[in-house]
């Protein structure tokens, strides 16, 4: 985990070039040993477990039980990226051809597997549509607390602040 988090430190000095990103996190080697301490899992809704936080950059281990569910969401132009580390992941990628009236366009929906690599992501949902827990490593360079979420059957964008379920391997 040292050996990313210090690469992920050089990245951040390059400004997150993503090509470079997305190469390294695609062969990115991490055991389930390195993780472990950072998975918490809860029944009513996946969870935010942050790994590491600095100014240019936030490392972050999302939980999902079975059936959960990450609504339709904005990532501002942040360059983020998830990896599934365990399980299966449905994630929905969207393109926003209005604001006023919403309107969002479903660009792709994917079935990711263990070490599938998304991003950097835009708009998008993310579901455990299977009967297994799945784990995911998230990246965001210029952490941030709060994001869009848009919601179709209303039509409406809301703003929400983010939470964290765990900090540094303790709950919170």
């Amino acid at each position: 985990m040292d050996t990313l988090i210090n690469d992920l430190r050089i990245f951040t000095e390059q400004s997150f070039p993503v090509t470079k990103v997305t190469s390294y996190l695609r062969s990115l080697d991490l055991q389930k040993e390195q993780l472990e301490k950072y998975c918490y899992f809860n029944r009513d809704f996946y969870t935010r477990n942050l790994v590491h936080k600095e100014k240019g950059f936030e490392l972050m281990v999302v939980c999902w039980s079975p059936g959960q569910k990450a609504p339709i969401h904005g990532h501002e132009g942040e360059k983020c990226w998830a990896r599934i580390q365990k399980g299966s992941l449905q994630v929905c990628n969207y393109k926003e051809i209005s604001s006023d009236p919403m309107n969002l366009d479903l660009v792709e929906r994917v079935l990711a597997k263990k070490g599938y690599l998304d991003g950097p992501a835009d708009i998008h949902s993310v579901e455990n549509i299977s009967n297994d827990i799945a784990v995911s490593l998230h990246v965001y360079a210029r952490p941030f607390g709060s994001c869009d979420i848009y919601d179709l059957e209303t039509g409406v964008k809301n703003r929400i602040q983010l939470q964290y379920h765990s900090m540094f391997g303790k709950l919170c």
